[in-house]
């Protein structure tokens, strides 16, 4: 039994492998009580309804003569429950009619003016009347106000429901002005109508400028007041090839040093001669009525053109000249 015994502790024996030891233990915060949803306060059936039990709306609350400037002091959204009115929007589905205001998201989207009410208006009249100044006595007319001010600014404001606020019409600024009030000579106006084209209006002496190339409208402002300068200045310079203009280079004819007031104050001259009446002078000759009506009918046949009712004009005018009637 000996050798039995010590081949079987000479034999393979088990291995033990040693672990890394970790700490167990657990700081005293980890065992702290939690509160548990059962060990809370229990709520009540009744506190249960009247907790789920939703309050009246204000319209129903409100008085007749509620104080509408303190529902809406300022522009805030839609507010079905505050609005005393049966306001409906929407596309109607099948016939019917559109949706009502509660929980109608389509009165959300756009915005309301709900805060500008007569009442409110007034009020903010009110307050702000100790830091306005009375009217000037000057401007008391339109003709006043257009004499000390000239220049007409004309922009506009839009409102949309859509994601963005801001729409692109806005910039646009137009500028208006009477050529009349600017000062200019007859050389000055007649470039300054050939520099702005058909932006000037000949019936009513109206020049229109309108801007929309910057982003913000303070800019476009900005840009027409600048067109309006350079155009100013621009129309007061004399080029050379101005000065060598001609008759027929001219916009409009001009009766004053033209051939027309040459050829007719010689053929005058020669009439006077021939009755032996030397004592008139160039002046008297072109200062009478039948000079001046024959003026007219030559600018006007000039300038317009022919038609029959220049032609017959010019004939009559022609004829009292010469005293042919």
């Amino acid at each position: 039994m000996a050798p039995a015994v010590f081949l079987l502790w000479l034999g393979p024996r088990p291995v033990v492998k040693s672990l890394r030891a970790f700490s167990t233990a657990v700081s005293p915060a980890t065992h702290a009580a939690r509160p548990s949803p059962r060990t809370t306060g229990r709520i009540s059936r009744s506190e249960r309804q009247l907790r789920r039990k939703a309050l009246p709306p204000r319209t129903e609350k409100m008085a007749v003569d509620q104080d509408w400037p303190s529902v809406y002091p300022v522009a805030a959204p839609f507010k079905p429950s505050v609005v005393p009115l049966p306001v409906r929007m929407g596309y109607p589905v099948k016939k019917g009619v559109p949706m009502a205001k509660e929980g109608n998201l389509e009165l959300l989207k756009i915005p309301n003016f709900l805060h500008l009410t007569p009442v409110a208006v007034k009020k903010h009249c009110e307050a702000l009347k100790d830091f306005c100044t009375q009217w000037p006595a000057a401007l008391s007319s339109d003709e006043k106000c257009e004499k000390h001010f000239p220049i007409e600014i004309d922009t506009a404001d839009y409102v949309s429901s859509g994601p963005c606020i801001r729409n692109p019409k806005a910039r646009i600024v137009t500028l208006r002005v009477k050529l009349s009030s600017l000062n200019l000579d007859d050389h000055a106006k007649k470039k300054f109508i050939k520099l702005v084209g058909e932006r000037y209006c000949k019936t009513t002496d109206v020049l229109t400028i309108k801007t929309d190339r910057c982003p913000l409208k303070r800019q476009n402002y900005d840009y027409a007041m600048y067109l309006l300068t350079v155009l100013y200045h621009e129309s007061w310079k004399t080029e050379e090839w101005e000065k060598r203009k001609t008759e027929a280079d001219m916009e409009e004819y001009v009766w004053k040093n033209s051939s027309s007031e040459k050829s007719i104050l010689e053929t005058l001259l020669q009439i006077k001669a021939a009755e032996k009446n030397l004592e008139v002078n160039k002046e008297e000759l072109l200062g009478t009525k039948e000079v001046e009506d024959y003026q007219k009918c030559v600018v006007s046949l000039k300038n317009e053109g022919e038609n029959e009712i220049n032609l017959s004009q010019y004939k009559e005018s022609v004829k009292r000249l010469l005293n042919l009637t």
